[in-house]
Order: structure tokens, then sequence, then C-alpha cells
């Protein structure tokens, strides 16, 4: 895939105005994960970064990684364990829609007058079943706030709408894979270290659709 810019030289009495066509290719996939722990069974060689836990790490990580290469990937492939926020909930999901759940954009809005999104819809691969993400700096872990995310999304986790908002910033396709590693209640803690080897075994098999 291949990204061009340009620009041309205008030439009037008012200004002369220099274009340079520039042509930045695009190449492999890159895989994003919060943590090795989620990536450890990835294949070798293949283009992965860590970002660490949370909207604010996931942020800047890949701002800089983009921002400092000089040839932009194709796409974008983010795995990770994610909390079910409904029952019946397992195995490899792709991200269908996903939104910040600790953002308040509709005070937002009415505080400003003026509209305040949040929220993306992904186009996905066909090769998983799809659910919708809540992302917030929280790890869910009781079952009230469970039940009132699971009125906004199916699956949480703490960096997909953060890697979603950098990856359209650059204009790179991104696609989101969430394992089920918890039930976001009160055993969801213990939960996670117990199902995430497991999870990231799932998640290496998943990303064969995307090498």
């Amino acid at each position: 895939m291949k990204l061009f810019q340009s620009c041309f030289l205008l030439n009037n009495s008012a200004c002369n105005l220099l274009v340079v066509l520039c042509l930045v290719t695009m190449t492999e996939t890159l895989f994003v994960s919060a943590t090795t722990e989620e990536a450890v069974y990835l294949p070798d060689g293949i283009d992965l970064l860590v970002t660490g836990i949370g909207t604010t790490a996931a942020t800047m990580i890949l701002t800089k990684e983009l921002a400092t290469r000089e040839v932009l990937p194709a796409r974008i492939v983010n795995i990770g364990t994610a909390g079910a926020l409904v029952d019946g909930l397992a195995g490899v999901y792709e991200i269908e829609y996903v939104l910040q759940h600790d953002f308040s954009s509709e005070l937002i809005a009415e505080m400003t007058g003026k509209p305040c999104s949040n929220g993306s819809t992904l186009a996905t691969s066909g090769h998983f079943p799809v659910a919708s993400l809540a992302t917030g700096n929280s790890f869910i872990a009781d079952s009230e706030t469970r039940n009132h995310l699971a009125t906004r999304a199916s699956l949480c986790d703490m960096e997909g709408a953060a890697l979603v908002g950098v990856a359209k910033h650059f204009g790179v396709p991104i696609t989101l894979l969430k394992q089920v590693s918890d039930s976001a209640d009160e055993e969801a803690s213990g939960s996670w270290f117990d199902a995430v080897d497991a999870g990231a075994r799932q998640l290496a098999e998943a990303v064969k659709e995307f090498k």
C-alpha cells in the first residue's frame, strides 16, 4: 500500500511556493501489545511493539514509534487480553467498535456546545467473531462497574481506544484482537494471572491471519 503526499509549484506575482513530491511506502504489519506476557508466543522476527499498560503509555509509545519511523506499517494489529462484560464470551474476538468509557463526551459536548466524539467503528476481517470494546485506565474487577459498562460494550481493556486514535492520526489501518481472560468481576485480577499464558497462545494462533 502506498500513501502519496504531493505539493506543486505555484508561481504568481504574490508568491512562490515550492512543492515537494513525497512518497511514503507502507511496509509490513506492526503488532502492538501492552505486555510481553500477552505477546510471548508470537512468531520470531515479527515487528512487535510493547507499550506498557494504560491509555497514556499506549498513546505515548505508539505515537513515538510511528513519528520516528521512516516507513509506516501497512497495518497495526493490537493483541491483548480483555475482560468480559457479558456472560458467555470466550476465545479471541475482533473489535468492530471501541469507545473510551472514562471520557465524559456527552457532558463535554453539553458544556462546550460542540460535538465531542467518543467511539470508532473498525473494519473487520471476517476471520473472527466480533465484539465491542470499552477502554479505560482502570482494571475492571467489580460487578457493579461491569454491569454499568455492559450497557455500552461487551469487552473491556486499557489500551484499545487510545491505539485506535493514534493509528487514525497517522492514517494507518488498525485491527484489535482481544482474548477473553476474565469476567471483569471480583475474581478478575486472579483470573488474569492464571489465564494470561493460555490467552497468549490463542492470540499467537490468531495473528497467523495477519502475517
